[in-house]
């Protein structure tokens, strides 16, 4: 049976290496004056890289027990 941890770790990890290279790509521009000059995208990005990489951590771990 499939671990649920596999598609939703993918799936972050997908998405927040995309959102992070935006945020790389337009982070002189000028779009985040109104976050306070926080690149929102590149802190979002990484935090769901991390979150994904932890769920693949995590089942590909149990995988070799």
């Amino acid at each position: 049976m499939l671990d649920i941890r596999y598609p939703i770790g993918f799936m972050f990890t997908l998405l927040g290496l995309i959102i992070a290279v935006y945020g790389l790509a337009t982070g002189s521009s000028g779009i985040y004056q109104k976050s306070l000059g926080l690149n929102i995208n590149l802190i979002m990005g990484l935090i769901m890289l991390v979150f994904g990489l932890v769920m693949l951590f995590f089942a590909f771990r149990k995988r070799k027990k």
